[in-house]
């Protein structure tokens, strides 16, 4: 089952709540125990590789290539 985050209009206190994607209507808010909950868009985070700035690509040396990083695939023919 997926969290979702919810608002809840009689306290607006915002929760991250456990439910059925199906079935959220009627989940009570764990505040104060309304059912006048409202489903909020939630952000997520993707994992990428390498540890570094997203921005920027790291070549090692001038050029890099024709849109990837490291310059092996931006048509030089490494």
């Amino acid at each position: 089952m997926p969290i979702y985050e919810f608002h809840c209009n009689a306290c607006t206190h915002d929760s991250e709540i456990l439910v059925r994607s199906s079935d959220w209507q009627g989940t009570k808010c764990p505040q104060c125990g309304s059912t006048k909950l409202a489903k909020k868009f939630s952000l997520f985070a993707a994992a990428t590789t390498g540890g570094g700035d997203s921005g920027s690509c790291e070549t090692g040396g001038g050029g890099g290539g024709g849109g990837c990083c490291g310059g092996h695939c931006g048509g030089h023919g490494n």
